[in-house]
């Protein structure tokens, strides 16, 4: 007799359903995130467990790895392209459990890419480093932007390094304390009686800092 297992991952709780040859529920219960609870469940299903659906989540490997490791043959699901019929009455984490179990079973159950062990490492290193390029290119933009806001200029501040940022931070500090305007062209700039936006103290203080 064959089965076919469906596992709706969450964060602290994993809903395991069971299939058997002829689409019937044999076995379904929502059980902790321990992997010896789940290979204890699916062993005590009489037959032979041809596949685990486990869906794919930001915390899913250490369940692959397990289940593979146990000996069970294991899909990672790609959620993203599975679609559940339209007009269901029902729903729920026993209902999402049972539909992957019922796609494995017809065999069109939508997959996604495994990846090896020891290249995981490198690629989550990869994904971390674009994270963190984004984030400090927002960081700069953000900065330029609150200069252009407030002080009426423009600085480049996505290069390689900060270095453009805190040049363009001594000009203006040192504008600044001469009473000069910044955004008027030649670079000299021309004495005014006041800033036409006063600058956040916050601001100033951070700006005093980066010519340092």
């Amino acid at each position: 007799m064959d089965r076919y297992a469906g596992i709706d991952l969450h964060s602290n709780n994993s809903v395991l359903t069971v299939l058997d040859e002829q689409g019937r529920v044999v076995f379904a219960k929502r059980l902790s995130n321990e992997l010896a609870a789940i290979i204890a469940a699916l062993g005590s299903c009489a037959g032979t467990v041809r596949g685990v659906a486990v869906e794919s989540t930001y915390n899913g490997y250490w369940l692959v790895d397990g289940l593979q490791d146990a000996g069970f043959v294991v899909q990672l699901v790609n959620t993203a392209a599975v679609k559940q019929y339209d007009g269901l009455k029902h729903g729920g984490d026993f209902e999402d459990a049972r539909h992957l179990a019922h796609l494995l079973r017809l065999g069109i159950l939508p997959t996604g890419y495994i990846c090896p062990r020891e290249q995981r490492a490198v690629r989550d290193l990869l994904r971390k480093r674009s994270q963190l390029v984004c984030q400090r290119s927002a960081q700069f933009l953000s900065v330029g932007n609150l200069i252009a806001r407030n002080l009426g200029t423009h600085c480049i501040t996505t290069g390689p390094s900060p270095v453009a940022l805190s040049r363009c931070a001594w000009r203006l500090t040192g504008a600044r304390a001469q009473g000069l305007h910044p955004a008027r062209p030649g670079g000299r700039g021309q004495r005014v009686r006041a800033w036409p936006v006063p600058l956040p103290d916050r601001c100033a203080a951070w700006l005093r800092q980066a010519r340092r």
